[in-house]
């Protein structure tokens, strides 16, 4: 049954899959149909396959993640959070806000991500 603790800890997980899994780890959070919107008014990916895809831009490289709030209702979150990655020459900060609806099993069954380019930090690295 899909309650408030369900989809809190289902947050939890993706942003911990963010933060240290691969592209595999982090799609097996999504039901096999889901959709991403990221950023918001981008065309959606759509299906397991595609989420991989959308997220192996990311695998391998240093990353963390902080949740800085959440909000639960029905069978959807909308949670704040910061991703920190770490390129060759440069530290990139995003802050987005994610709405995600869940399906029973606590998996997201789609994902909106509301940001836009002039929201990324990017700092250089230092030697």
């Amino acid at each position: 049954m899909l309650t408030a603790d369900l989809i809190a800890d289902s947050v939890r997980r993706y942003l911990n899959a963010v933060e240290s899994g691969t592209a595999a780890d982090i799609a097996a959070c999504y039901t096999e149909d889901a959709t991403i919107e990221d950023p918001v008014g981008s065309e959606p990916f759509r299906g397991r396959a595609a989420i991989v895809g959308f997220y192996s831009r990311i695998e391998g490289l240093p990353r963390k993640a902080e949740l800085i709030t959440l909000r639960v209702a029905g069978s959807s979150a909308a949670f704040h959070f910061r991703v920190l990655t770490e390129l060759p020459d440069a530290v990139v900060e995003v802050e987005p806000i994610d709405i995600m609806t869940f399906d029973k099993n606590g998996r997201i069954a789609s994902m909106r991500s509301f940001w836009n380019p002039a929201d990324i930090q990017s700092v250089p690295k230092t030697s």
